[in-house]
């Protein structure tokens, strides 16, 4: 286990202003940051199911899925595929657009000309979840596609031949943890549109209060209903708990309603506001609720809170080398490193946090307490760019793990449409199986996913640009989303310097 740069037992920085120790040595300045921004936010249009707008930018995509839904009498078409499958998996997709508008809530601000996309990204989603909540009473639509049947076959989402099943929870089969994520999501999304679009943000923030209500009423696991379709895929590990105070935490963000703050108090503790987790991703919602709350203490001192601020700080005391707590594995390049599948997830949803909390201690003048020491706004900073510099292409392999950014980038990108010839390049239909020659193929897609960040290295900074390698060469909307406010961030600091 390697650690980043050394913390005195204060952890305080006070040579420098902050920015300049930041981009000491830096090899990116804000213009790059600003470039790696709009193709992060880019990426989303490759994921699009439905019928594409005039406007598309990666052209080389074409419509899909314009029948998803009909056969169970439902228009489902539209939202995003996950990852490199053609499947419309609601859990994943949910937090997904969670976490793009909580990018744009809290650095919308620095996106500049890019924030139009990004509430782009976040309407072709939340378009889809309304569809998906409001179709029939008491009934979510969770997933779109047979996902074994979908993952024996290779082929663009614009020829795709295998089912399109419909999967739902419902008051028999219930789905807590899809269904208050989805309430995060339509919640969340109401605030980015808030005074743009008011009668848009209103039709969110009903049907979000309406979803949560359905997910707390009928509690269960969308794992136990659909165990067949959502596992191993994603099913939901950590149960449906932190999905609840999660989406509660949301409504109430959304609302400043009383009556959200009073379920937060009731319900906090059997809910999981007291246990400490050190990882943050589309199953597990602990440690981004407990940063989210954190905010309504050190702003407005709600003591109720406080418990939150606690256990924020816990979180971010483990990711800290040289505080007592750090418990974090760094690789021997300094990149965090939770596990072998797909563990730049991991890296871009904890930057993310470390940024949002940073924001909120310096608004308030706080610091993060470490047992004897402390840790500021700087340090968290600090190590969030650390962070995303490696994800850029400052590691030991000097690649940079967004495709289409920097010199050197992954060319076998484990996704369907970018490693099959386009619909527009190739206008006949690629059957099932005959897309597997592609998939095997040694030469670089020919189509280029701008903006995907892939799964990444290994926990010794080793990386195989092989497309069969889907643990470390397949992108994801979860690992795109939290990147996007945090590329925000950096492109809006001044730099005069890249060295």
């Amino acid at each position: 286990m390697a650690s980043t740069a050394q913390v005195s037992p204060t952890l305080h920085l006070l040579c420098l202003p902050f920015w300049m120790l930041l981009f000491y040595c830096s090899a990116f300045d804000s213009h790059d940051y600003a470039n790696a921004l709009d193709k992060s936010i880019l990426f989303f249009e490759g994921q699009r199911s439905g019928n594409l707008p005039s406007d598309q930018r990666l052209t080389w995509r074409g419509d899909s899925g314009l029948s998803d839904g009909s056969s169970y009498h439902v228009d489902l078409v539209g939202g995003y595929y996950d990852a490199g499958d053609n499947v419309k998996f609601g859990l994943p997709m949910a937090f997904t657009t969670t976490m793009l508008a909580w990018s744009v809530i809290e650095f919308g601000s620095s996106m500049k000309d890019q924030i139009h996309n990004a509430q782009t990204a976040i309407r072709w989603s939340t378009d889809y979840l309304l569809k998906a909540s409001t179709t029939t009473p008491a009934t979510l639509y969770v997933q779109v596609g047979e996902p074994n049947m979908d993952h024996r076959c290779w082929e663009r989402p614009e020829d795709m031949d295998t089912p399109r099943n419909v999967y739902r929870v419902s008051t028999q089969n219930p789905g807590s943890d899809v269904a208050a994520e989805t309430a995060a999501a339509l919640a969340a999304a109401s605030i980015v549109f808030k005074d743009s679009d008011p009668s848009y943000s209103n039709k969110l923030f009903k049907t979000a209060t309406e979803v949560f209500e359905f997910a707390d009423r009928y509690r269960g696991s969308y794992s136990d209903s659909l165990n067949s379709v959502v596992c191993p895929f994603y099913c939901s590990y950590s149960g449906y708990h932190d999905e609840l105070l999660w989406g509660a935490s949301w409504m109430y963000r959304a609302s400043q309603n009383s009556s959200y703050l009073a379920y937060i108090q009731s319900n906090g503790l059997t809910l999981g506001a007291d246990e400490d987790v050190y990882s943050f991703s589309w199953d597990d919602k602990r440690a981004g609720t407990k940063v989210l709350l954190s905010k309504d203490f050190l702003e407005k001192s709600v003591e109720e809170f406080q418990l939150y601020k606690v256990h924020a700080d816990n979180y971010i005391c483990s990711l800290i080398p040289g505080t007592s707590s750090f418990q974090a594995q760094y690789t021997p390049g300094g990149l965090l490193y939770k596990g072998s599948e797909s563990n730049l997830q991991y890296v871009t949803s904890t930057a993310f946090l470390l940024l949002t909390y940073a924001k909120y201690l310096s608004s308030n003048g706080e610091v993060a307490s470490c047992g004897t020491s402390t840790v500021t706004a700087a340090n968290l900073i600090s190590l969030a760019k650390k962070q995303m510099d490696y994800i850029l292409g400052q590691n030991p392999t000097k690649m940079s793990y967004m495709v289409g950014f920097g010199d050197r980038y992954p060319q076998h990108v484990h996704h369907r449409g970018s490693s099959l010839p386009s619909v527009h390049a190739h206008p006949q239909h690629i059957a099932c199986k005959d897309g597997f020659q592609y998939l095997y193929a040694s030469s670089s897609n020919p189509n280029i996913l701008d903006g995907a960040v892939l799964g990444g290295p290994d926990n010794k900074d080793s990386f195989s640009d092989d497309r069969n390698n889907y643990q470390q060469v397949e992108p994801a909307t979860y690992i795109n989303a939290p990147l996007v406010g945090a590329l925000a961030f950096f492109a809006a600091i001044p730099t005069t310097h890249s060295g």
